[in-house]
């Protein structure tokens, strides 16, 4: 099914990565909103889906001002029914624009964790990739899907699935996200080296883990048969 996505980055070290690749797979029409360099507001009725990156701001902060821009998007898209796919800080905004609420975590989680899964056939037990200060509580409606002792880790609202883990990054992303928060690690007392190596190392079957979750998706809860 060839499909129009909006994909909305918030800085330049946060790319879609593999969602990238798996869009490219699906021959779908991409339109990229780096919605802290741009002012144009599109029309979420214009695409299929809507996709929400990471970002190094939280969502509760509202005197940014590309959150409250997206949040009106995320509310402009759920009120069309166009899904929304959120990723960290997405997802965190997807839940707060729908009732919930964004909030900081009683700690970071960072690296490779497993969460616990109540659906392993769309969101397996991973390990997936983890980084994030922030943590969020379900809005009404919304079907948790995974969690950890810090939180909700994936749900879902109607079509859309919010996934507080990073399923898009790839190497070279985390590279860049190491390079620049050593002193959130050195805090946390997590090994960059280390980090890396096992990043790298699980980078194949992240790649295909990812797609798979994305084919999953695509394949029940975006066309309404989950």
């Amino acid at each position: 099914m060839k499909f129009r996505a909006l994909i909305v980055q918030h800085e330049q070290s946060a790319p879609p990565g593999y969602i990238r690749e798996w869009l490219d797979e699906q021959k779908a029409e991409i339109d990229l909103l780096r919605i802290d360099e741009e002012v144009r507001s599109p029309d979420p009725r214009e695409y299929e889906l809507l996709i929400s990156l990471g970002s190094d701001f939280a969502a509760y902060d509202d005197s940014v001002t590309f959150i409250r821009r997206e949040a009106e998007l995320m509310l402009g898209a759920a009120s069309s029914g166009v899904p929304v796919l959120g990723v960290c800080f997405g997802s965190q905004l997807l839940a707060k624009v729908m009732g919930g609420t964004s909030l900081r975590a009683r700690r970071p989680e960072i690296g490779w964790l497993r969460v616990r899964t109540h659906l392993p056939a769309l969101v397996t037990e991973g390990p997936w990739f983890e980084w994030h200060r922030e943590t969020f509580t379900l809005p009404p409606g919304a079907s948790l899907i995974a969690e950890s002792d810090i939180g909700p880790q994936a749900y879902t609202i109607g079509r859309s699935l919010g996934l507080q883990f990073h399923l898009e990054v790839t190497p070279e992303i985390i590279e860049a996200w190491v390079r620049g928060g050593r002193q959130e690690l050195d805090a946390a007392g997590i090994d960059p080296a280390a980090l890396m190596e096992e990043s790298r190392r699980r980078a194949p079957e992240t790649r295909q883990a990812t797609k798979r979750l994305l084919n999953n998706y695509l394949n029940g809860i975006f066309r309404g048969e989950a």
